[in-house]
């Protein structure tokens, strides 16, 4: 490499007296603005924009983390300077041990911007400089740019550009929060975990240019590490006190937050209150938890006997709250890249739990939303300034049109359900207040399946899948395609195979000649996946069915999921009577399949039945009436439908492996005139007559899964 193709860290004073939220609207309309402002890099606020490079999700990380720089920029540079280099988030679930990302996204996963150069403002002297990572081939282009910001910096400071935010409400509201903290608490004495991170949202609607938001938020609240990025749909805006991760050099730190209470404006009474948080034995023990997975996650990348805990429990000030801080230390390992540091400390301990694995499964399972950025990091890798993220907390998150928050706390053993709630609104009003707006705890959800409603509880992973099917007498039909399609599920969502004890769980259990449902259920728990077998009584089918429409944009999937909070919250807003079902519908009006089981229709003398398209259970009853119409030359098809085919059609009917066939005897409250019809008697008929079979002797293979 040319000696002119190495870049050169270039620093020039600016003389400028601006604060940072007036720098940042200097680059409000250049490609992608950021800004990091409170004590980063050392002590300073840094506002970038215009990146020469852009990555994010579903790109590959490693080209952020682990990669040399663009044109070979090393690390050599030790100035006390910022320079350039990466800016940008990763989301919750982007890196690390997290789970697969499941529920509505609005944010790509991750996102980062190559900075070539800044405008740094050092917070104990005062002054700005322009900074950048200076080559033959870009001095041209940075002269030119300098020269325009100096411009722009020489008028008077831009004006804000205003934005209006509507209150804030809760998902879930206070009663769903208190049942998921009391859930965690019950797990802990259980053993299954010591410690989880337990949240919720609380989501508005926006207009106007977030922007703004984040300086009016940060020129009130001054929070050490605060962010704003602008990444593609959307924008983020953290006021985060916690420090995640910094290396400089192969010098590493972590300053793990846990531990809250409330902060009085008056001095007598907050110094009560932080003497109670001091002595809350609740509040230590979180925090020691906290600092003994981060000391381990550490541990896991740098050298042996390098990891230290210097500071412990010490109770800091922030808008609003006492925290108790802890810091850890270590040495980075020689062959350990950034990469290497964020894959075994990522996502941070103290917005997760401990066991970490098994903390993310009971989070995935009891959150009713999605996290996205939130209780990810954000911040820089850079060759002159190092590697330094914040935990990602405190953040607002921005689409069209919306605005959310997420906050929580850590749950152990001691922990009471009222309490956790009050600190979650504790966290989250000063800074719901520094944007202009309020929290509304009296507001419910929007009704639930509504199209386009932002936090419908969406099925959860970590609760498990299942699948049932009908035993009689220690017999079954299908079972072979149930296992498959049952290890098609945890193969997509846990990268995992079944385990390899269930087919002896299912001979020993089918070895008592039982019958009833037959129900197998998988979920993950810590490592290997935890399979449970069980035989249940059947209650009686009714002779015909009543359906009553809802709407699930996108449909339930093609999983049959563990978690039915959605499925239970349409029952009760439809008013379901005993015995009925669900008639789910996307968004456009198709009909999709029942709460219980698949939708068939005979129309102009077709079998009808919506298509396996991702958004339905691909039922095996479903492909063994469609395997008897093709026996028995009955013409089928696997066509979109909607409801008033359906109210036209000759025969109406659902079916599932417990209980065959069905007919439906009305839609909506609306009775038709449908009977027992030849073709729902036939398929009855054909399902019932399905040869028994027994439990195979390995889990079924993904090949065998049915259409």
């Amino acid at each position: 490499m040319r000696a002119s193709d190495v870049p050169r860290l270039v620093s020039r004073r600016l003389g400028w007296d601006l604060r940072p939220a007036d720098a940042l609207r200097l680059v409000r309309a250049d490609a992608h603005p950021v800004a990091l402002c409170g004590t980063w890099a050392g002590g300073s606020d840094v506002i970038g924009s215009e990146p020469l490079l852009v990555r994010g999700a579903p790109g590959t990380l490693a080209e952020v983390l682990d990669a040399p720089y663009p044109s070979g920029h090393g690390s050599d540079d030790t100035a006390a300077a910022f320079g350039g280099g990466w800016i940008g988030y990763l989301g919750y679930s982007s890196a690390g041990e997290a789970l697969p990302p499941s529920g509505e996204r609005r944010l790509p996963a991750w996102w980062f911007g190559y900075y070539d150069h800044v405008l740094r403002h050092d917070q104990a002297s005062g002054e700005w400089f322009f900074e950048a990572l200076w080559t033959a081939a870009r001095a041209g282009a940075l002269e030119r740019r300098f020269a325009d910001l100096c411009r722009r910096a020489a008028s008077p400071p831009p004006a804000p550009l205003g934005y209006a935010c509507g209150s804030f409400r809760l998902i879930p509201p206070a009663a769903g929060h208190k049942a998921a903290v009391a859930q965690a608490v019950e797990y802990i004495r259980q053993g299954d975990i010591f410690q989880a991170n337990i949240c919720l949202r609380a989501e508005a609607d926006f207009s106007g240019d977030p922007l703004d938001a984040f300086c009016q938020a940060v020129t009130a609240l001054s929070p050490p590490y605060a962010a704003f990025i602008c990444p593609p749909g959307g924008a983020v805006a953290s006021l985060s006190p916690e420090l995640f991760l910094r290396r400089a050099g192969a010098f590493v730190v972590s300053r793990p937050i846990k531990g809250t209470s409330h902060r009085s404006s008056r001095p007598e009474q907050a110094t009560a209150q932080r003497g109670d948080l001091e002595s809350s034995a609740k509040n230590r023990a979180e925090n020691v938890m906290i600092v003994d997975l981060v000391r381990n996650d550490l541990s896991r990348v740098c050298d042996p006997g390098s990891v230290t805990a210097p500071r412990l429990l010490d109770s800091e000030p922030h808008p609003g709250v006492w925290h108790l801080v802890s810091e850890v230390r270590g040495t980075l390992a020689g062959d350990a890249t950034d990469g290497d540091l964020i894959g075994a400390a990522f996502p941070p301990g103290s917005v997760t739990g401990a066991p970490k694995v098994r903390a993310l499964e009971v989070i995935d399972e009891l959150e009713a939303a999605p996290r996205e950025v939130y209780t990810g990091a954000i911040g820089y890798r850079s060759p002159a300034a190092g590697l330094e993220l914040n935990v990602a907390i405190r953040t607002f998150e921005f689409a069209p049109g919306r605005v959310w928050l997420g906050v929580g706390g850590g749950i152990v053993a001691d922990s009471v359900p009222d309490e956790e709630y009050a600190e979650c609104l504790i966290k989250a009003k000063p800074l719901i207040s520094a944007i202009g707006s309020r929290l509304d705890t009296t507001a419910g959800e929007r009704a639930p399946g509504e199209p386009g409603v932002p936090g419908v509880p969406r099925p959860r992973p970590a609760a498990g899948v299942f699948t049932s099917l009908l035993v009689t007498a220690g017999e079954t039909a299908d079972l072979a395609a149930h296992l498959a399609r049952l290890e098609e599920s945890t193969r997509e969502l846990y990268g995992k195979d079944l385990p390899a004890s269930l087919p002896a769980d299912l001979a020993a259990c089918l070895a008592r000649r039982p019958s009833g449902r037959l129900r197998i259920t998988v979920r993950p728990v810590g490592g290997p996946l935890q399979a449970r077998v069980e035989v249940v009584p059947l209650t009686r089918a009714p002779a015909a069915v009543t359906l009553r429409p809802a709407v699930i944009p996108g449909g339930f999937g093609a999983h049959k999921w563990q978690d039915r909070r959605l499925l239970a919250d349409l029952a009760d807003t439809a008013g379901l009577p005993p015995g009925g079902q669900l008639l789910i519908t996307d968004a456009d009006g198709q009909v999709l399949e029942t709460d219980r089981g698949n939708v068939f229709a005979v129309v102009d003398g077709v079998l009808r039945t919506p298509p396996a398209d991702g958004r339905i259970l691909p039922g095996t009853a479903r492909a063994a009436i469609l395997r008897a119409a093709g026996d028995d030359g009955i013409a089928a098809s696997t066509e979109p439908l909607r409801i008033e085919q359906l109210r036209a059609a000759s025969e109406v009917f659902v079916s599932n492996a417990v209980a065959g066939a069905l007919p439906v005897a009305s839609i909506d409250g609306c009775p038709q005139s449908w009977e027992l019809g030849p073709v729902t008697k036939h398929v009855a008929e054909a399902l019932a007559a399905r040869p028994a079979s027994r439990p195979p002797a390995r889990p079924a293979s993904r090949t065998a899964a049915p259409a």
